[in-house]
């Protein structure tokens, strides 16, 4: 199958990868001539250098690579996500499915990646690639699992068969609300994880930070119309642990800068490239106070990263709020 993967990123280049060694005939998108050309020559990207690219892996900086491709995969960081879409969506076919692998909620509009690609490329109906996903881990062959959700079953069965492999094991769900609802949460919670360890606080804290944050996950993804069970699995609760607790997170490293003494700004130029859970921040605080959804801990991250906060200050506003039952329907007569 003709593939197009449009981002040469960490993340799109290990896609890039896992097509190609799955038999497909793949062009791996760069925003500059000069940077494909480096790319093709070396075949190491610097975004992912223990990888050596496959032979067979084009490299492009022309949008029209994509002409002709029955699957365009969109995986580039969430803040220029509609620009890049607009460039490629005139040479998308029709009948080509367009996946998104991108975790975000747009700032302004808060709508899920999925909507912001819908927009850009005219395609009504698009898959959503997510879950626990560390690119150098699925670039080298380590076993990984993931989500692909779509309303339409054919379409995500689809996306499922190319990416399949033998370390690459695929789920599908119609839940593409969830999926990508948990993919965008999960950052901002990994933040959190990362402040509370530069800071010194233990494993505890860290526990409590990814089970309580998950449940502000689940209320903020049911009052959107997703399913509660789609956040208790890979998307959800799966990406969520990987996230908070691997030094391959971005989010996690920068939160730990950050619980460190560092400003938000200082700290994502220290970890070097996109630190997704800063953005999603604003917009998740955004969307909880438009559905009108208690989420505590999404709004400390806030206050901190846009608001001047003391972490130490917001921890301890968290700690001692008003007592509550760990389940809103506790069940008690």
């Amino acid at each position: 199958m003709k593939t197009a993967v449009i981002g040469s990123g960490a993340w799109g280049t290990a896609l890039a990868t896992l097509l190609c060694k799955n038999g497909h005939d793949t062009t791996l998108w760069c925003r500059s001539e000069a940077r494909a050309a480096e790319i093709r020559t070396s075949r190491i990207n610097p975004r992912l250098p223990q990888v050596r690219l496959p032979d067979n892996l084009m490299l492009s900086a022309s949008p029209e690579c994509v002409r002709g491709c029955r699957m365009v995969v969109i995986a580039c960081p969430s803040f220029p996500i509609r620009s890049v879409c607009r460039t490629v969506a005139p040479y998308i076919g029709q009948d080509a499915v367009v996946v998104s692998v991108t975790k975000g909620i747009e700032e302004g509009s808060l709508l899920r990646m999925s909507q912001v690609v819908a927009q850009e490329t005219g395609h009504e109906k698009i898959v959503a690639l997510t879950g626990p996903c560390h690119a150098e881990e699925v670039a080298t062959g380590l076993p990984t699992g993931c989500l692909a959700a779509c309303a339409q079953r054919e379409m995500a069965e689809l996306v499922q068969d190319a990416f399949m492999s033998d370390t690459f094991r695929v789920y599908t769900s119609p839940d593409i609300i969830g999926a990508e609802l948990g993919g965008a949460l999960k950052n901002v919670i990994a933040l959190c994880s990362g402040v509370a360890a530069g800071m010194g606080f233990g494993d505890n804290t860290k526990a409590m930070l990814m089970t309580r944050g998950l449940t502000e996950m689940a209320r903020l993804g049911v009052s959107l119309g997703a399913q509660k069970d789609t956040l208790a699995g890979l998307s959800g609760i799966g990406d969520l642990i990987v996230t908070c607790t691997s030094l391959h997170s971005r989010n996690n490293r920068a939160g730990i800068l950050i619980g460190q003494g560092l400003s938000p700004q200082e700290a994502m130029e220290q970890v070097g490239a996109v630190v997704e859970g800063y953005y999603a921040a604003k917009s998740a605080w955004e969307l909880c106070r438009k559905q009108q959804v208690d989420m505590p801990i999404i709004h400390a991250a806030y206050q901190v990263l846009y608001e001047n906060v003391d972490a130490r200050k917001a921890v301890a506003a968290l700690l001692t709020r008003q007592r509550k039952a760990e389940s809103e329907d506790a069940g008690w007569i």
